[in-house]
């Protein structure tokens, strides 16, 4: 079955992914149980920003499956490597935000219409070049991978929240950061014959877009689960903008890491954040699958 796969990177290329990474698959499963309606330490504006995010995840990290998959042929075998783990831990991903979704919808909100925004968006993406749909996928695989790093290193951001949930976003991050590099690995072999140019302009394109629509569905998607939660209005805006930008403030912390993906040699793997991992890893080793 799966396994912890050892990506040996001595022959290859393709960016500075550590030599010696580790890409392992923890199979945790949280949230079968109950958790605090407002669980983000009884705060409305981190329960409803997480659960906006998590109501994305089942079929964004579908589309990131399909996106990383349909440029895997050709790779070599380290690169194949890292794709397989990928998917196998995305796949973990998808089913354990089923769960946690299912949980906020147990507390009475509503996120049918968030899901339903997430289908519509993303069949906009058939028609359109397959390498396009890997850009974006590097783009929002670098922010997921930004919040993982800044959800790992600052306990603060869920030391109060409910323990099962926080357990779920630690495990989450800590893969994030472990196959941070493989969608963009995966766009340099895709676009191996490409100009230097030709490569940064669409990453460039394709972050600008996907940073202006990720952050106006999520806003939108925030504030309808605050109506739900009896918060509406200016009182609504100005909380969600506190918690995005001063307490905890996870977007401006994030903002000097979103801004270095735009240098024309960024690698994801410039910063080598695994010792972030490691402040976690003894947590999760009895979910450990067994070497293949």
């Amino acid at each position: 079955m799966n396994a912890p796969v050892k990506i040996d990177t001595d022959t290859m290329s393709k960016g500075p992914t550590p030599a010696d990474l580790t890409i392992t698959v923890r199979d945790e499963r949280f949230n079968r149980g109950t958790s605090p309606n407002r669980w983000w330490a009884g705060d409305a504006f981190g329960t409803a920003w997480h659960n906006a995010l998590s109501a994305t995840f089942p079929r964004g990290e579908a589309f990131f499956i399909e996106a990383v998959k349909a440029h895997r042929d050709g790779a070599d075998p380290q690169l194949a490597a890292e794709i397989r783990a990928f998917v196998k831990q995305e796949i973990n991903h998808t089913r354990e935000h089923i769960a946690f979704n299912r949980l906020a919808e147990d507390h009475g909100y509503d996120i049918k219409a968030i899901d339903k925004r997430v289908e519509q968006m993303l069949a906009l993406t058939k028609d359109r070049p397959v390498i396009v749909n890997l850009a974006a996928t590097m783009a929002l695989e670098h922010y997921t991978a930004m919040m993982a790093a800044e959800f790992l290193a600052n306990p603060k951001h869920f030391e109060k929240a409910d323990p099962e949930v926080r357990a779920m976003w630690e495990w989450h991050a800590v893969e994030e950061i472990e196959h941070k590099g493989v969608a963009f690995d995966t766009y340099l072999h895709a676009t191996k014959d490409w100009t230097k140019w030709r490569r940064w302009k669409l990453r460039s394109l394709m972050m600008l877009i996907v940073s202006f629509n990720f952050f106006r569905n999520r806003w939108t998607d925030t504030l309808e689960l605050l109506a739900q939660d009896g918060i509406k209005s200016w009182k609504a805006k100005m909380g969600l903008l506190k918690y995005l930008l001063v307490t905890p403030g996870v977007v401006r912390r994030i903002f000097p890491a979103w801004l270095a993906y735009f240098r024309p040699n960024f690698h994801p793997w410039d910063h080598d954040d695994r010792e972030l991992i490691g402040k976690y890893e003894g947590e999760f080793e009895a979910a450990l699958l067994p070497a293949e």
